[in-house]
């Protein structure tokens, strides 16, 4: 037997169950790896709570993990038992002991990354990548703005950014995180509890403004964000911790100065095998040479990951969160 999370009704973490399950074998094309971190996501409480729905109930959380391969399905050739690997898509039943998923959906890690590295960098480092690389390919010299720079995407994105050579302005929401940011690479912060976001942008640049404002935030920051860029500059729009945006009228795009928008996700870009491939290349050269480090601020044992929700959805942590099964 081992454990799992799972939840049979959408809801607070409440819903959440740590529950004896038996391992399942791999099928053709499958591996099952034995977790040895999971990694903590926004994405994992869209689905709890309902906003993203689940295949079918109960089922299982998270989509992110790094550990060993213990099984390896029929016709899979490029993974081995007793493989180091890490993932971030597939089906959702990472927050467990095993998870079995498409092998084409794993990575063997390198040497010198360790598996809670790779569980707290993957959706998050392979978020950044598609954004800073592919969404809007930045060459070194534009100015951005991104919301929640302290967090685990944040955290990566200020590194990232810094190495393009880009300036960017990241919001916060204390002193502590404003000084996180500025050690992660932050160009600038703005605590967005005291300070005007649209003005201090304004002042920051001179009056120009963004060239590009990734916002995980959602419904509470859209006005804001856009009222952040440059004419005829992009929105990117990845989350929503507040609440989706809906409701909006396109006509807001003209006003605003010809702004152009768009709404990527992870698995509309690490499409197939050869695009994970590279984006991990991507991630893996950057945290191998040190210009991107992980920092893991919080540590959960699997059975508490309601209360690693909790501290997530209230802004209480920093970095990355992962979980310990």
């Amino acid at each position: 037997m081992a454990k799992r999370i799972q939840f049979a009704r959408t809801g607070g973490s409440e819903v959440l169950e740590f529950v004896d399950v038996t391992p399942v074998d791999p099928a053709a094309g499958e591996v099952r790896v034995r977790n040895e971190a999971v990694g903590l996501n926004f994405i994992d409480i869209y689905f709890r709570t309902g906003l993203y729905p689940a295949p079918g109930l109960p089922s299982g959380l998270g989509t992110e993990g790094a550990g060993v391969v213990d099984a390896v399905g029929e016709g899979v050739k490029h993974l081995k038992e007793g493989d180091r690997v890490a993932y971030a898509q597939g089906p959702l039943g990472a927050y467990a002991e095993y998870h079995v998923l498409p092998a084409d959906k794993v990575v063997v890690l390198p040497d010198g990354i360790e598996a809670e590295t790779a569980a707290a960098s993957m959706l998050k480092g392979l978020t950044v990548q598609y954004l800073l690389r592919q969404t809007c390919p930045l060459e070194g010299g534009e100015t951005i703005l991104w919301h929640a720079a302290a967090g685990g995407v944040g955290s990566i994105a200020c590194q990232w950014a810094k190495a393009l050579g880009v300036k960017l302005i990241g919001t916060v929401s204390s002193e502590e995180k404003a000084t996180l940011a500025k050690a992660n690479g932050a160009w600038e912060t703005i605590d967005y509890t005291r300070e005007n976001v649209v003005e201090r942008v304004r002042e920051l640049t001179n009056g120009e403004m963004c060239d590009v404002v990734y916002d995980s935030v959602g419904k509470d920051t859209w006005i804001t964000s856009l009222d952040c860029l440059k004419p005829r500059s992009l929105m990117v729009s990845f989350g929503n911790a507040s609440g989706p945006v809906d409701g909006v009228n396109l006509g807001i795009l003209n006003q605003k100065g010809s702004l152009f928008v768009t709404r990527p996700s992870l698995n509309g870009y690490a499409d197939t095998r050869e695009r994970l491939e590279m984006m991990c290349r991507d991630l893996f050269d950057l945290l191998g040479s040190g210009k991107v480090t992980v920092d893991i601020g919080q540590r959960f044992a699997l059975a508490d990951a309601g209360k690693a929700q909790d501290a997530l959805a209230s802004r209480k942590t920093t970095g990355s969160t992962i979980l310990l099964p």
